[in-house]
């Protein structure tokens, strides 16, 4: 199974955490399902040109967090979410990843905490009003 990860070596979170909250991301949006199948650690290492150490630490924490599991001779696996309340804690996990890389590039680009409350909320409006996300020439 060839998977659509991007590492980003230039930022500063850890290749193996990025490569762990892409596969967490992935089984939120419904991309990965339980009982789907995760490439080798070795193929998964050879596609993103990493060292295969890397894919094995990721690997091996998301086991530990009981959300893949290895099968000596079969493979690695997503596990299905033991309740709902998993679910739903995996993909807030996620939105809060997602507004934590946000707000970082709003620092970087030299934006105040006014600047982004301000279109967060007139974003917020607009999707309530519309159903959708507005896009960038909406605000």
């Amino acid at each position: 199974m060839m998977m659509r990860i991007d590492i980003d070596l230039t930022d500063h979170v850890p290749i193996y955490i990025q490569l762990m909250n892409q596969i967490k991301h992935m089984i939120a949006t419904g991309e990965l399902k339980p009982g789907d199948q995760l490439p080798t650690v070795r193929q998964l290492a050879a596609d993103l040109r990493i060292n295969f150490n890397t894919v094995a630490r990721a690997y091996r924490l998301l086991d530990e967090e009981q959300i893949i599991s290895t099968q000596h001779g079969r493979g690695t696996f997503i596990l299905k979410p033991t309740s709902e309340e998993d679910s739903r804690r995996l993909r807030r996990r996620d939105m809060v990843r997602l507004m934590n890389h946000f707000l970082n590039d709003a620092v970087s680009l030299g934006f105040e905490p006014a600047d982004v409350r301000a279109v967060f909320e007139k974003s917020i409006g607009i999707w309530e009003e519309t159903g959708a996300p507005p896009s960038p020439d909406d605000l």
